[in-house]
């Protein structure tokens, strides 16, 4: 086994469908996470919730506010604040074109999933992204009731 894979980690990956019914996705970063310690065993356990998060720049770095970690029970009074803002890590080029897409009218970042690595390392995929109107949404719940039921006429 080599020095970068940790072993017995299950594969986690919760989803934000909220993302993709209200906001065109247009390109897609992956993002490290500065947590504490307690904030990475709920996540590991599943606790989260993204569907409100969005992300902003606060002076050169970009922060994820909105997302929801529960508590982890088992810390007792060492626990953090479940809506506390996080710093997301990018490459610096990275974030140089989020900052200047985001100036742009109508452009936004927002997280669509959380994993855990193959390292052992919570992840956090965001999306630049453009929101749809109100014609758009109903495209796309049109589309999403049309393939369901191709789905179901093939089984």
């Amino acid at each position: 086994m080599s020095n970068n894979a940790v072993p017995n980690i299950p594969r986690l990956s919760i989803s934000n469908r909220k993302a993709g019914f209200s906001y065109e996705l247009l390109q897609t970063f992956e993002a490290g996470i500065v947590l504490l310690g307690s904030e990475i065993k709920s996540i590991r356990q599943g606790k989260v919730n993204m569907g409100d998060a969005y992300c902003l720049f606060f002076e050169s770095d970009l922060w994820v506010r909105n997302l929801h970690i529960s508590a982890y029970m088992e810390a007792s009074w060492l626990n953090h604040e479940p809506m506390r803002d996080k710093k997301l890590l990018l490459k610096r080029h990275e974030l140089r074109k989020l900052r200047h897409r985001m100036k742009e009218k109508g452009f936004t970042v927002v997280p669509t999933r959380m994993f855990i690595s193959e390292r052992g390392f919570a992840k956090l995929e965001i999306a630049l992204a453009r929101g749809k109107k109100q014609h758009d949404k109903r495209e796309s719940i049109k589309d999403r009731d049309v393939e369901r039921d191709m789905r179901r006429d093939a089984e």
